[in-house]
């Protein structure tokens, strides 16, 4: 069966951008750099490539509008699985007629994690964005989140869960303690 996995780095203080959408620092990837590892022309080693693993395998993405929008779809394809996005306003030209692997899903949340699901069959899907990622944990079908814990303090812009309408409670599935980041996965009690 599907699990549905948000993924996401995040500073000390708890935010996953500035109020610019970029991701941090000068260069608008410093809550990235830990999965750099010497740049592109190194294969990556021990948690890196596991982690990586994990993305490549999933079978489905689930992406909020604005994290969609502002990668452009990922060029129609997250490596080739399918692209759900739920949104009640029409997709963009290049979603409606450019991207066959992208869907935009009008009915809520819940109805476009179970299509993600069934797209994936019994792959993980990945789940993509802050506001996605809340409204999947209040209407329950957000199954595990994996935090990527950077050390740094950004001081401002988004949270990755600003406003949340009431207690979810975690359970710890594993801790990777590395030099670069501490990578926490949990799973979301029902």
């Amino acid at each position: 069966m599907s699990v549905s996995i948000l993924d996401m780095s995040v500073s000390l203080d708890g935010y996953i951008a500035d109020d610019d959408d970029y991701l941090g620092g000068d260069d608008g990837e410093r809550l990235h750099t830990w999965a750099d590892e010497a740049g592109a022309s190194v294969q990556p080693s021990g948690p890196v490539r596991d982690f990586e693993a994990e993305w490549k395998a999933a079978g489905a993405v689930l992406a909020g509008r604005r994290t969609a929008e502002l990668m452009d779809h990922w060029g129609g394809s997250h490596g080739g699985v399918p692209i759900f996005v739920p949104s009640h306003r029409p997709p963009p030209p290049a979603a409606r007629w450019g991207y066959p692997l992208v869907t935009y899903v009008n009915d809520g949340i819940v109805s476009a994690m179970a299509q993600a699901k069934a797209a994936a069959g019994d792959r993980d899907v990945q789940v993509r964005g802050g506001l996605v990622a809340q409204q999947a944990l209040e209407a329950g079908v957000l199954d595990e989140i994996q935090i990527h814990l950077i050390p740094v303090l950004l001081g401002r812009g988004r949270r990755l869960f600003d406003v949340l309408s009431s207690e979810i409670e975690l359970e710890i599935v594993r801790v990777i303690d590395t030099p670069e980041a501490t990578h926490v996965r949990y799973r979301v009690r029902r």
